[in-house]
């Protein structure tokens, strides 16, 4: 049976160097429950370390974790990769790794936490995981596609790191999936302002508690999976998206 899920499908945690500790598994569940969010997306930069912990935290809350990264491509382009499966995500993980260069620096950029569900420190990543990876945007889709995932234009209404404020256009080729927009417009605004034949999404792009579901999309789906989100883009045997 088909029922109405609330999606935010864009979340940092501790482990982005521009978020805060409080990101911890505890901190995001506790925030999503408290505003009835059905879905997170966990999307770190060029990483998905704490993806594992959140969805073993969030067993028994109810509310479904599709792991995930927002990967900067070399263009400079954010785009969420958001997964059923973590080990999918993990073999992303494994080929932004192999392309992203340059080490940490804490004081500048601060500090990339790896926890577990039980709230424990179990390491520091010290990857620049906010730069860009050498991998081009179409070949970022491809991968995100071969293995199975969801590929979302990241914050389009923003000028830094998105596809319009880097490349100032939207190629006719790219197979993305949607478009996300950030909580500083609204869904008809976006319309207006970017009338590209793709669906738009709503996220809140949260680094801090307090942020998450102030930005979210409503889905009709039958279960809290990618299968089904996709097949609501596509508006596809019932599944819908519902703003």
């Amino acid at each position: 049976m088909l029922r109405l899920f609330k999606a935010d499908l864009h979340i940092h945690t501790c482990l982005s160097p521009c978020t805060e500790l409080n990101m911890s598994p505890k901190g995001i569940l506790t925030a999503a429950k408290k505003r009835g969010i059905d879905i997170l997306g966990i999307c770190d930069h060029n990483s998905s370390e704490n993806s594992l912990a959140i969805i073993k935290a969030a067993k028994k809350m109810h509310i479904h974790i599709l792991p995930g990264l927002e990967v900067t491509t070399e263009e400079e382009v954010h785009v969420l990769a958001l997964f059923d499966d973590i080990d999918n995500a993990l073999k992303l993980q494994e080929h932004v790794y192999q392309n992203l260069p340059g080490k940490n620096d804490e004081e500048t950029f601060g500090m990339q936490v790896i926890v577990n569900d039980k709230e424990e420190v179990l390491g520091f990543n010290d990857r620049l995981l906010i730069g860009a990876t050498t991998i081009r945007l179409d070949e970022a889709l491809r991968l995100i596609h071969a293995f199975e995932g969801l590929a979302i234009a990241s914050h389009i209404n923003r000028e830094a790191f998105s596809i319009i404020g880097q490349l100032g256009f939207i190629p006719d080729d790219l197979e993305l999936d949607a478009l996300e927009i950030s909580p500083s417009i609204t869904i008809e605004e976006a319309k207006q302002k970017f009338p590209f034949n793709y669906p738009i999404t709503c996220s809140s792009d949260a680094h801090y508690p307090d942020d998450i579901g102030k930005s979210y999309t409503s889905f009709l789906l039958q279960d809290g999976t990618v299968t089904e989100i996709k097949k609501a883009l596509k508006n596809e045997d019932g599944r819908k998206l519902i703003h």
